[in-house]
């Protein structure tokens, strides 16, 4: 039999994250025996703190000791609050067992912003990973040589898994319920859970967040022109030209400053304006579409499904309950 271990970090974590991974798993492995089957595994919320409580204090978990925990098949982290440094600095011990669970041939799933502790273990280096699209500046920061896809709701990469935001861990359970269990298995799950199985991209729910605390006053102000010109033909050698520099220098300070290229800077403020246009408005596509400064359809179309998974027509009808096409 499989033993799974949900870690209680010291500090602050989702508990909704901790309950409901235990409830999933607890479900399939009823479900699996129903079917006549042997137990699949045991599972077992485990920490250094005696006690675990939720950040708005209704809510506790009271997890077994990690010492008496040598060895298992399964660690499942949890989501974190966003203290990330605090967490890190508050966890050496905790950071040190995974590790070690891993090098015994653990496999390792991180829900959400869980994934920072795993990054911290080294084990992620060089590798894929995914976590909330908010906590992407905080990761890259922290982590520079993991390869963060904010847009993979699921990542895999040997005997480690990461998801991306939220509740979208739910789907990361439905992932591990198929592996450990089966398809039949993880349907069961989806159906009784009413968790869509075959979702694979956070990028519809991405919300941009311009990065301005980064001190180059000059792509300040060069992020002050492209979001106030969005409906105008932007030429960033005429905009580097104003600012007086050159456009490699130019386009070397806003990648190092944003994260972006100026390119795909301008595309992200643009799709951003337009989901809130059609997220909240009666206007229509093509409208939206020259709000934003594309005259042409087809390319429109091309950024915007790149950047948020969905066509405009789609994400209308998805996000807005008047949607008219």
């Amino acid at each position: 039999m499989k033993q799974v271990t949900i870690v209680a970090p010291t500090g602050n974590a989702h508990l909704s994250s901790i309950a409901g991974s235990l409830e999933i798993l607890n479900r399939a492995n009823g479900y699996w025996v129903k079917l006549g089957n042997k137990p699949m595994m045991e599972v077992r919320v485990v920490g250094s703190v005696a006690e675990l409580k939720s950040d708005i204090g209704f809510f506790s978990v009271y997890p077994v000791d990690i010492a008496d925990v040598k060895k298992t098949d399964l660690v499942i982290i949890p989501s974190l609050l966003h203290d990330y440094d605090n967490t890190l600095k508050n966890n050496p011990a905790l950071i040190a067992w995974i590790k070690e669970q891993y090098k015994r041939g653990a496999e390792i799933a991180s829900i959400c912003t869980g994934a920072f502790l795993l990054a911290a273990t080294g084990l992620l280096e060089g590798k894929t990973c995914s976590t909330h699209w908010s906590a992407a500046n905080d990761f890259k920061r922290l982590f520079p040589n993991v390869n963060l896809q904010i847009d993979k709701l699921i990542t895999v990469e040997p005997g480690l898994y990461t998801n991306g935001g939220a509740y979208s861990f739910l789907n990361l359970m439905l992932f591990l319920v198929e592996k450990y269990f089966d398809r039949q298995t993880a349907i069961f799950c989806s159906k009784v859970f009413q968790i869509e199985i075959e979702r694979t991209s956070q990028s519809p729910f991405h919300i941009f967040q311009a990065q301005r605390n980064h001190g180059d006053e000059l792509i300040d102000q060069a992020q002050t022109y492209i979001e106030e010109n969005l409906s105008q033909k932007i030429s960033f050698e005429e905009l580097a030209s104003k600012l007086a520099v050159s456009r490699r220098n130019f386009d070397r300070r806003f990648i190092k400053a944003t994260g972006n290229t100026p390119v795909e800077y301008l595309q992200r403020v643009k799709v951003e304006f337009a989901k809130k246009a059609l997220e909240r408005g009666r206007k229509s596509i093509f409208e939206v579409m020259n709000e934003v400064g594309y005259s042409d359809d087809k390319t429109f179309r091309e950024v915007f499904k790149k950047i948020t998974g969905l066509s405009p027509l789609d994400y209308k009808g998805k996000y807005n309950k008047e949607s008219v096409s």
